[in-house]
Parts: C-alpha cells; structure tokens; sequence
C-alpha cells in the first residue's frame, strides 16, 4: 500500500492491517519494527485479532546486526530499489507509485519461479 507523504506510518498501518487481515483470515501475526508501537498493538489484539510482534533493536549493541525476522524486509526494500524507477520518488500519484511496487515485484517473482523451473530440469 502506497501513501502519500502527509500520511503517518501508524495510520496507515492501521488501514494496511485491516485490509489485510479481510482478505486473510488466517492471518494471526505481523512483525513490526519499533516505529509501530503504542496504540497501535493494542487496536491490532482487540479490533483485529492480530498480534502486532515488534522486533526492536538492541541499544548495547553497535554497529550493523542483522535483526531477527527484519532481513526479510530489508531484502525486499532491496529488491525493489533493482527497479531504477523506484529509486527516487517520480511518481505524482499513488496509484502508480504503487503500481510500479506491483511491477518489481512480479519481476522479482518471475526470476525465483523461472530459476526453481530452471533447478528441476
């Protein structure tokens, strides 16, 4: 989901989850990085069923540690920076800003289903 930039991160994670949590109602746990704290974690487990895990960073450590389960979003902010488009912010509307996040993904996809097709023959 792509907003604009008036638009907090909680607030819209708040509308993320709840059309998230519609379309899957298996969906029973999201991690979070510390930015989403607060009343955000307490509207999760009461409104929506969800347990809102929040992987926080460990302030006596220093320098780079890779953080349990935040890799995972570390590499797909990666993949989608392949995309020189979405680099820098071009587009004027959210619709095709977030177009253009649909687009990298499905090349992402189609290179991993491509190269698992690839392994088996």
């Amino acid at each position: 989901m792509v907003t604009s930039a008036d638009i907090g991160d909680r607030a819209a994670a708040k509308v993320l989850l709840e059309r998230a949590a519609d379309a899957h109602h298996r969906l029973e746990l999201v991690w979070a990085d510390g930015g989403y704290t607060g009343s955000l974690v307490e509207h999760c487990l009461a409104t929506l069923a969800l347990v809102l895990a929040i992987v926080k960073r460990s302030d006596d450590r220093r320098g780079f540690v890779v953080l349990p389960k935040r890799w995972i979003v570390e590499r797909l902010f990666a993949h989608l920076m392949r995309s020189r488009r979405l680099v820098r912010d071009f587009e004027r509307r959210t619709t095709s800003a977030e177009a253009m996040v649909y687009w990298s993904m499905t090349m992402v996809m189609t290179r991993r289903l491509a190269r698992s097709r690839s392994a088996r023959a």
